[in-house]
């Protein structure tokens, strides 16, 4: 509904527009997504325009971008921006550039843009596109192509390089081959875009479709290499076949990336990490071996997803998923304390599904994932995390001193419980008293 609302206000807004006497186009992705026959996430509008014209046509509209002429135009839960034409001046951080120039003709407003599919104007009213640049051949050809001169564009904005690749990745889409060069030859531009735009690129490529192309498009332009290394690493690194049949680390990799369907960002980087420690931990004894991976996989993670400014939260559940993902050859030999703390771990479906991508994309058994997913039907809710029968306030009454010991008591007695063994207050602090005897008597005052 919302999108329907977002659509029907840019055809009004362009409607008063014309009515003034104004130009007003459907501009971006909606119109290259509207080609496509996808649903919009937005809608923009582009009109000659100016920017106080803009604001006096819509009341209670306000700027978003004054710099740029851009004015947010808003009418219950829809949004829409309205640009003004500009041609951009010099860019001079790599992201931005330093003036705009208020333009009445479209030509100069589409020649600014970064690849001619995101070039294409449509009027909203008539349907008609206004392609000055080719946009629908590339379009129909499946092909991502610089406007203009590849070189400039990425010169001009840096973030343009891994947009190329999130675009190709998402549509399915080859990179023109002149554009895929210019990406090679500035990729190391890339490293003057701010860790927030980097992530934000790097996590759509990984959930919007198309993760595995995408970062083979990484890989081949060298912005892998810049961006993670860490991963770049895998590549070359054998992996014992008869777990790995599909053959070394980098592939396994892209495998998992390959089976994603609509992931979440953290599974989608717990399936990029998870093996992110084995180039690191590589040896060969009686046969190839990766001791202490898990370990150095997690380090590893902690440094790329603090560069990458993730939050706390979405880091931990990462970290957890690598720290994590090997436990489940374990499950079917674990005592029922440890299987029922193993299931209870937050958002365990995303280590559940992780371990299924992850079987997919090797020895392909599941017999673990299959015992796990019984288990879970099995145990409900209160039997994965009972009520304590034990507490601390229980060992404090019956003359314990709070200590060290204290977590060791409560961890035996939750066991106990889980397992079964013990059932209320009294059972649990005799287990207590059994384990780590009766309490000090009291230092006399």
């Amino acid at each position: 509904m919302e999108l329907a609302e977002t659509q029907n206000l840019a055809r009004r807004a362009a409607a008063t527009l014309r009515r003034a006497g104004y130009r007003a186009y459907l501009v971006g992705g909606s119109v290259r997504d509207l080609l496509l026959g996808r649903d919009p996430h937005d809608f923009d509008l582009s009109t000659d325009a100016p920017p106080q014209r803009i604001l006096e046509l819509f009341p209670g509209s306000g700027h978003v971008g004054a710099h740029f002429g851009v004015v947010l135009v808003r009418s219950g839960n829809a949004e829409v921006e309205i640009a003004t034409f500009r041609s951009d001046q010099e860019y001079r951080d790599g992201r931005r550039p330093g003036s705009v120039e208020f333009e009445t003709d479209p030509r100069q407003d589409v020649l600014r843009r970064d690849f001619t599919i995101n070039g294409m104007m449509l009027d909203p009213q008539t349907g008609e596109v206004l392609d000055l640049i080719g946009g629908r051949a590339d379009l129909e050809n499946r092909v991502i192509r610089a406007i203009g001169d590849p070189e400039l564009r990425f010169r001009e904005d840096h973030l343009r390089l891994l947009r190329a690749v999130r675009f190709a990745a998402r549509l399915g889409f080859t990179v023109e081959p002149v554009t895929l060069e210019a990406i090679r030859r500035n990729c190391e531009s890339i490293r003057r875009i701010s860790a927030e735009r980097i992530r934000e690129e790097l996590v759509r490529i990984l959930t919007e479709g198309g993760a595995r192309y995408g970062f083979e498009l990484l890989d081949a332009t060298g912005l892998l290499e810049e961006l993670l290394p860490e991963v770049a690493a895998m590549k070359g690194v054998a992996q014992p076949p008869e777990f790995h049949p599909e053959g070394d680390v980098w592939v396994h990799t892209l495998l998992l990336l390959e089976n994603l369907r609509q992931p979440s960002s953290s599974l989608a980087w717990g399936a990029l990490l998870h093996d992110v420690g084995k180039p690191g931990t590589f040896r060969v004894a009686e046969r190839i071996r990766f001791d202490g991976h898990v370990e150095a996989g997690v380090r590893l993670a902690g440094g790329i997803l603090g560069r990458l400014r993730f939050s706390r939260d979405e880091q931990e559940q990462i970290e957890a998923l690598v720290a994590n993902h090997m436990r489940f050859k374990d499950v079917d030999r674990m005592k029922e304390s440890t299987l029922k703390r193993f299931l209870r771990l937050p958002k365990f479906e995303q280590h559940l599904e992780l371990h299924r991508l992850d079987c997919l994309a090797s020895h392909r058994r599941f017999d673990h994932y299959e015992f796990v997913k019984q288990k879970l039907e099995e145990f409900s809710a209160e039997q994965l995390k009972p009520k304590p029968v034990l507490t601390g306030r229980d060992l404090i009454r019956e003359g314990y001193a709070p200590g060290p010991q204290f977590s060791k008591m409560l961890a035996a007695a939750e066991d106990a419980q889980l397992e079964g063994r013990v059932h209320d207050v009294e059972q649990a602090m005799a287990l207590v008293r059994g384990e780590f005897g009766p309490p000090s008597p009291a230092m006399p005052s």
